[in-house]
């Protein structure tokens, strides 16, 4: 199946019904608000029947209008302008309990990457990251807060990471013009997909480094380029992402590391708590 269904549509619509060419017509049109409607509100839409939408979907070769609507999301998440997100938020969320709405989401996210994360993925990229000569982690735009904290806690296991920040384009590359054999890149990054961050791992692997990407699924750019992939389901609330579950994944990785060296874990913290203790780093909560 192609992943483009608006390519699909236009391949060849002169099989179509008089009814499946409305339905053709508003898709193309209108892909934006089409992705997130049901058979029956796109059938109420257009003017024709649920079951119309529902042979139309068959027709372009999918199993099921749920089918076709998925493709259909797939490939317009890294399409839509924040104009357009804001606009296709009203079919997602309504206005009487934004936080229930928001919160629900988030969870079937987190529900939809433990069911789908490959175990196997995420086992190889611990053992790179333990057995890397230098790290860095490279995350631009929304992914910038998913790279920090990363790098954040991976510097209090590991003493070889190196965050990447991205003040102008050519600046990333001076960051990581050392990198070679050895050396691992984790790459970050989510729809809309930071272009510098495609391409700081194409050079990576260029040098013959090994390429780690985190990203929501397999039509991301990094398929094909990443050595490891781990995909977490990431969607957008409005004009803004949800990077619940991509936090929560980024999250289980960073517990692994540190698993696998318990003894200097917790010589590690014990040094820093003293520091803490030593610098009022914290606040006291007594009175």
């Amino acid at each position: 199946m192609e992943k483009d269904i608006l390519s699909l549509i236009s391949r060849d619509t002169t099989g179509f019904s008089k009814g499946q060419k409305l339905i053709a017509k508003y898709i193309v049109e209108n892909y934006d608000k089409a992705a997130f409607m049901t058979a029956c509100k796109l059938g109420k839409t257009v003017g024709v029947s649920e079951s119309t939408v529902v042979r139309f979907a068959a027709e372009l070769g999918y199993e099921g209008y749920p089918e076709m609507r998925k493709a259909l999301q797939e490939m317009i998440r890294n399409r839509l302008t924040s104009v357009q997100r804001i606009e296709v938020s009203k079919e997602l969320i309504t206005n009487t309990n934004v936080l229930k709405d928001v919160l629900t989401s988030d969870m079937e996210k987190l529900r939809t990457t433990l069911e789908t994360v490959d175990q196997e993925q995420f086992d190889a990229a611990v053992d790179a990251i333990l057995n890397a000569k230098r790290i860095y982690i490279v995350g631009m735009r929304s992914s910038t807060a998913l790279a920090n904290f990363l790098g954040f806690y991976m510097n209090f296991l590991l003493d070889n990471v190196r965050t990447i920040h991205d003040n102008v384009a050519n600046e990333v590359y001076e960051q990581i013009m050392r990198i070679g054999e050895g050396d691992v890149l984790i790459g970050l990054s989510f729809p809309r997909y930071s272009s510098r961050t495609v391409k700081a791992m194409k050079f990576a692997k260029s040098k013959g480094a090994t390429a780690i990407g985190i990203t929501d699924n397999d039509t991301s750019p990094f398929n094909g380029v990443a050595d490891i992939c781990l995909y977490a389901k990431s969607d957008m609330v409005s004009f803004v992402d949800s990077l619940v579950a991509p936090l929560s994944l980024v999250n289980a990785l960073i517990v692994s590391v540190g698993m696998h060296s318990k003894e200097g874990l917790s010589s590690t913290f014990t040094t820093l708590e003293q520091l803490w203790k030593d610098y009022d780093v914290f606040a006291s909560l007594e009175s």
